[in-house]
């Protein structure tokens, strides 16, 4: 696979660029030699992005955090292919995202913090955010998006608004919400591997005072991976994926209403592990590998539902607002997967391959998750030179988790049950501040004391391994302050610079998974210090807008996760320290009325401080690159984070060519860059991913003023194939990135 650089992304970007332009040149000429006169040019700006990084409504411009927002073009071009909430991976400076699950339980890094724990009571230092609400739970994280505002990906801790488990950043999505004005789009479109996506809003006035929306999404995909063992074609990688939101607002004066249901069914593969997939000494794939074929003899199946509702209230007091925002989001799912990836006996010669050493046959479940959230607001006016808002917070969880075990060559019977239960309270209060002590020098800033408590208790009643029944438990408990301070320089009225100060922290974690291990384990509260200096600019007449940034931060006691390994035990560790530094930038321009573009890129370093910090390295074989103590364990002290790419770069460009009176044909294309990343604590070279250029192509028209639009598309264009991601305890099994899909698209808005 040809490794791509940094200069290279560079080179595509320019080389994109220049042939929209020459196409659209050409279409100029072309209008000239039949008598048409090209369309009078007309003045275009960028439009104002509006954000509520800081649970107010403020212009993106004037918000000194670093952040991007990712608007529905964007959104709706990454997923054409049916791709999860894992389309935004490496779509915006500094975040990554990937999974061992399938379509459920994304894993989200920022600025290299993340987890690849991949228990379903597992932690993460992103917090993700839907329509105010955090959702928790992994299983949660992963609700599909559709019918968005936008999405906004807040960088560095958020510890005053957000609280607990932030320390990374936030990601929050923004669904259309409700108006009186009837508004409405349907989207359908089909393409290869029997990819089809279908989409669907509806709103209006249901009254003076009420008005509602109701929006849906169905995804599917034929199962496009052969199982050479079994003789099954188009056995697996298939799935039927379905979500609804209901919304109701009611607005009367000054106080308004908003009421939201949503709900999702998942059913289809769960991750499709490739035994033996990784060439030994190197992190590519062996000779003959085939993304269409696995050889597989355990069982593979994935079931999700999961449904909540919240209600935000909102009444405006004088000069005051008061704010009450109530969720419950809840979730049940079951998967199942072959997780080494291969096979025990081989039926003949031709499957030798696929051998491991012991089938290993899972599955997790989720039979309860239950969580309540409740927030109360009080603002003031944000208009006045001093402005303020305090609150308090309320969090409780409820959840079971069931683990399995199957013995794959006794007719796949149950040999491994545990049983976890864990119930998390957590409440805070908060204050945040903002002062303009002159016209163009403004103060702000937050605190936030958090308390968290868990009982957790996990029950092994069969064991694998033959370990015999026990019960274990741990009810670990924190209290803890974070807060921010950041002061903003208006330089002129497009130049802001601002210097930002603050913490955050992750709550103590416990995990619990027994079937392989008789002790649980627990990790102590994770807390990071962060500065930050940036600069948000607009110019050129308001047709240019490029934000940018440079931090450093200092983690103390990161809660990392040992996955697999030679001993095939998961369990929780804490480094005393991890230093981080790097930067962003984000330029959005018009560079001709009809040609604009945007374009974000991150470095971000990352490196691991603790000598005594060591790990399992690979059961299977592998070329480990990091010392060994005395136990045989891989110190990994100055050893970057796991997932961590160090450089991440993308690029969308957009050339629309006018057509009569209403009608356009248009050009759109993405770009993503990361370079490559490790998957785990320890190094080797088999344990690594390349460098992944990825791109996406539309091409279509649209007409009476954009209400309809039809358009070919193209996601991963060059096919390339990428180790995504790795199994090392029992050989080197790889998980690998969906192929090329190629389809066709209708949209009508009303």
């Amino acid at each position: 696979m040809t490794v791509a650089h940094p200069s290279r992304f560079a080179v595509l970007a320019v080389s994109i660029a220049l042939a929209l332009s020459a196409a659209a040149a050409q279409a100029q000429d072309a209008n000239a030699q039949q008598g048409t006169a090209p369309a009078k040019k007309k003045p275009v700006e960028l439009q104002a992005v509006n954000v509520t990084a800081e649970k107010r409504v403020e212009n993106l411009q004037k918000v000194p955090i670093s952040m991007t927002v990712l608007t529905t073009e964007k959104l709706e071009s990454f997923g054409q292919s049916g791709d999860t909430v894992l389309q935004l991976a490496s779509r915006a400076p500094s975040v990554y995202a990937e999974t061992s699950y399938g379509r459920e339980f994304p894993r989200f890094y920022i600025r290299g913090l993340g987890n690849s724990d991949f228990d379903l009571n597992a932690s993460q230092p992103v917090s993700m955010v839907y329509d105010d609400i955090v959702q928790e739970n992994p299983i949660l994280k992963g609700f599909p998006l559709f019918d968005l505002e936008q999405v906004e990906v807040l960088r560095g801790p958020q510890g005053t608004l957000f609280g607990r488990n932030s320390p990374a950043g936030v990601i929050k999505f923004e669904s259309r919400k409700p108006s009186q004005e009837t508004s409405g789009y349907a989207r359908v479109s089909y393409g290869t591997l029997g990819t089809a996506n279908a989409e669907a809003a509806l709103g209006g006035a249901l009254s003076s005072h009420w008005s509602g929306r109701v929006s849906a999404l169905a995804q599917h995909r034929d199962g496009w991976i052969d199982n050479d063992y079994t003789g099954k074609k188009d056995a697996l990688g298939g799935y039927n994926d379905r979500a609804v939101r209901l919304q109701a607002l009611y607005e009367n004066g000054d106080f308004n209403a908003l009421i939201n249901a949503h709900a999702r069914w998942l059913d289809g593969s769960a991750m499709v592990n490739r035994a033996n997939a990784i060439e030994l000494g190197e992190n590519s794939f062996v000779p003959g590998f085939d993304r269409y074929k696995v050889i597989q003899d355990g069982k593979n199946k994935q079931h999700l539902f999961s449904w909540g509702s919240n209600l935000h209230l909102n009444w405006k007091l004088g000069d005051y607002t008061l704010t009450s925002i109530t969720g419950l989001e809840r979730a049940t799912t079951y998967s199942l997967g072959d997780v080494d990836g291969g096979i025990a006996i081989p039926h003949n010669p031709s499957q030798q391959s696929a051998v491991t050493p012991f089938p290993s046959e899972t599955a997790d479940a989720l039979p309860h998750d239950r969580q309540i959230t409740q927030e109360f607001r009080l603002a003031s006016d944000p208009k006045e030179r001093l402005s303020w808002q305090v609150g308090t917070y309320y969090f409780d969880e409820d959840i079971q988790i069931s683990n399995f075990s199957y013995d794959t060559l006794n007719n796949h019977a149950l040999n491994g049950y545990a049983n976890q239960t864990q119930r998390t309270k957590a409440w805070a209060v908060f204050a945040s501040t903002d002062y303009k002590i002159t016209d163009d020098f403004d103060v702000r800033a937050g605190a936030r004391y958090s308390h968290d408590s868990r009982t957790f208790r996990v029950d092994r009643l069969l064991s694998p391994i033959g370990g015999g029944p026990l019960t274990l438990g741990a009810d670990p408990h924190d209290s803890r302050w974070s807060g921010d301070l950041t002061g903003t320089w208006t330089i002129n009225p497009n130049v802001n610079v601002y210097g930002r100060i603050a913490n955050g922290f992750r709550a103590p974690s416990v995990q619990g998974r027994v079937l392989f291990a008789n002790s649980i384990s627990q990790a102590k509260p994770e807390t990071i210090t962060s500065y930050e200096l940036g600069i948000k600019t607009t110019g050129m007449d308001n047709r240019v807008r490029f934000n940018a940034d440079v931090y450093a931060y200092n983690m103390h006691n990161q809660q990392l996760t040992a996955v697999g390994g030679d001993i095939n035990v998961t369990r929780l560790l804490n480094a005393r320290k991890t230093q981080g530094y790097g930067g962003e930038f984000d330029l959005e321009a018009y560079l001709t009325p009809n040609f604009i573009v945007t374009a974000g890129g991150s470095y971000n370093h990352t490196k691991l401080k603790d000598p005594t910090l060591a790990v399992a390295p690979c059961g299977a074989q592998c070329t480990v690159l990091n010392p060994l103590d005395a136990n045989g364990n891989a110190l990994v002290n100055g050893n970057p984070l796991p997932n961590a790419p160090k450089w991440i770069g993308t690029l969308t460009a957009r050339y629309g060519i006018p057509y009569g009176e209403s009608g356009e044909f248009f050009v759109y294309t993405d770009w993503n860059y990361r370079s490559d990343v490790n998957f785990f604590l320890y190094e080797s070279k088999e344990f690594q991913s390349k460098p992944f250029l990825e791109g996406g192509l539309r091409v279509g028209y649209n007409w009476d003023f954009g209400k309809r639009e039809v358009a070919l598309y193209g996601r991963n264009l060059t096919n390339k194939r990428v180790i995504t991601g790795a199994i090392d305890f029992n050989n080197r099994t790889a998980f690998v990135n969906d192929p090329r899909v190629i389809g066709v698209e209708f949209r009508a808005d009303l």
